[in-house]
């Protein structure tokens, strides 16, 4: 036999993939895809090769992206100042036209063709396209001492999820296609509704009855007291990290949309760290993973 410098390495890496393969074989993941991989060239191509190596071995990706940096330089480009209230852009008729076009378009088709270029077959969707996500208006509630009732801000084009259609995912999956959902949905009053990246993936995961909701961040994951990385957490355990303060600022939306997919149905949830190289292959078919795991 010919010495092979590469099989103690390799080998193990690719024995260890194999109960995982086996275990998503047929199932459905979605991917929240944000943060630093979509915007580094080196983390952009990995993530996509990821996402064609899932969809190879039988797993059934979805992606929902999300794009608001390159919504803010879009619109400082017109000469267009970004507004925002507790984190939530304010979207004016105008500024909904710059999300649309930015979303559904540019960041949009920029992902479907990274994909395609490594050999996947995505296809790029708005949750317009077949009244796949129907939204309702989202307003903020302030309370002020001096006022008996909550003070109402309009934040204008700007909803929540109220109801999606998976059929025309659940076709692209059958037909071996990898749908990429940009989140925008469609009011009842027929508005266009820019709706957070975050809570459409929860969503999607729930409705799909998706194995796994997988959210990329620009951190490691949930941090203790400590700013350790803590990787596995029930919800109960959230609960009392949201209470003590520990969790907060931009981790409390990601924990909030991951408790919801849980209890609509999806088994495990995880906030990894998309700074990391091919991090949705490590958090897949690794044992160790990478990330935060959130469980029932």
């Amino acid at each position: 036999m010919v010495p092979n410098k590469l099989t103690p390495n390799i080998a193990p890496i690719l024995i260890e993939a194999l109960p995982y393969i086996r275990h998503f074989h047929g199932k459905t993941i979605v991917i929240k895809y944000g943060g630093n991989a979509m915007v580094d060239e080196v983390l952009k191509k990995s993530f996509a090769r990821d996402i064609v190596l899932m969809k190879l071995v039988g797993i059934n990706p979805v992606i929902v992206h999300g794009g608001g940096p390159q919504i803010s330089k879009l619109l400082e480009q017109i000469g267009k100042e970004s507004e925002f209230i507790d984190g939530m852009r304010v979207t004016d008729r105008e500024t909904m036209d710059i999300v649309e076009m930015v979303l559904g378009g540019l960041v949009n088709k920029e992902i479907v063709n990274l994909i395609n270029s490594q050999g996947g077959k995505a296809v790029g969707l708005s949750g317009k396209d077949g009244g796949m996500i129907q939204a309702e208006k989202l307003t903020i509630k302030k309370d002020d001492p001096e006022a008996r009732v909550p003070e109402i801000i309009d934040i204008g084009h700007v909803g929540r999820v109220k109801y999606i259609d998976p059929g025309l995912v659940r076709t692209l999956d059958t037909k071996n296609f990898i749908p990429v959902v940009a989140p925008i949905g469609v009011g009842e009053d027929g508005h266009t509704y820019n709706i957070n990246a975050d809570s459409v993936a929860g969503a999607l995961a729930a409705t799909l009855q998706a194995e796994k909701l997988i959210l990329l961040t620009n951190t490691p994951g949930v941090l203790n007291q400590h700013e350790e990385l803590v990787t596995g957490l029930s919800a109960d355990e959230i609960s009392d990290l949201i209470s003590k303060g520990v969790i907060k600022g931009g981790m409390l939306p990601k924990v909030g949309c991951a408790l919801e997919a849980l209890a609509g149905g999806v088994n495990t949830a995880q906030i990894i760290d998309g700074r990391i190289e091919h991090a949705v292959l490590l958090e897949i078919f690794t044992d160790s993973g990478v990330g935060t795991l959130i469980y029932s």
